[in-house]
């Protein structure tokens, strides 16, 4: 598993995202100094975001070399509890949606980290609540939006002062089973060192898809592991 995962980076930012600073092409040419068969170019995105058409045509100008795919993508915000996400209409030439965690999917909106943890805090939301909201959201959103993939899952986790670790078995397992039955595929983010063990483990037990991504929003960075490389050896240690 551990060679074939990391020939590619499934998450990759350009200049087309306002806080990335290299361009596709240089994306491009970093992949393939890495030696990477696949690449996932990625923009953040939102309701009104409207230049979509222009960075589908300008992958579609790039000047790819040989061994390497290039695929597009965008990335979404998680909105609510519900699971709707803050997505624009897609042109063609898109070919995969990144559900995200950039806040966390309350019940009437998103709620930045600092206002979950002030719930958290003052006991509007119990611990074990917000570990239910967050699953079950994630959940809903991959029902809506089936076939796409989940970006740096769990990364709020941290943000709210809370831990993978409390998720639990039987909340993986319903999340595993929701992305395995939605043809959802969920990264392993280098950015952010997430999912961790026990979630890739749920994931990889129910038949999920799983793809290497570093997030990056720097050319250096694309196709350069470190903690992918020991979460995937990790699984691949559990497995044997």
């Amino acid at each position: 598993m551990t060679s074939s995962l990391l020939l590619g980076d499934h998450h990759v930012h350009s200049t087309f995202s306002d806080d990335a600073v290299s361009t596709i092409e240089e994306n491009v040419a970093a992949a393939a100094a890495a030696g990477l068969a696949e690449l996932r170019l990625v923009e953040h995105v939102r309701a009104d975001t409207d230049w979509l058409p222009g960075f589908t045509a300008a992958v579609a100008a790039l000047e790819v070399p040989g061994g390497l795919v290039v695929r597009t993508g965008v990335e979404a915000k998680l909105l609510d509890a519900s699971g709707r996400l803050d997505l624009p209409p897609l042109p063609p030439g898109i070919d995969r949606v990144l559900i995200a965690d950039h806040q966390f999917p309350g019940t009437d909106g998103p709620w930045s980290p600092g206002q979950t943890s002030a719930r958290l805090a003052d006991g509007r939301l119990s611990a074990d609540g917000a570990l239910d909201l967050l699953v079950s959201a994630i959940v809903a959103a991959v029902g809506r939006h089936p076939g796409n993939q989940l970006a740096h899952c769990f990364s709020i986790l941290p943000k709210i002062g809370l831990d993978e670790a409390q998720l639990g078995a039987d909340r993986l397992a319903a999340w595993a089973a929701a992305c395995a039955v939605t043809q959802t595929v969920v990264e392993i983010n280098e950015k952010w060192g997430c999912p961790g063990p026990s979630a890739l483990r749920a994931a990889h037990a129910a038949g999920v898809e799983l793809v290497a991504s570093t997030d990056s929003h720097v050319a250096s960075d694309v196709g350069r592991y470190d903690r992918v490389a020991r979460l995937i050896a990790a699984l691949d240690g559990h497995e044997g």
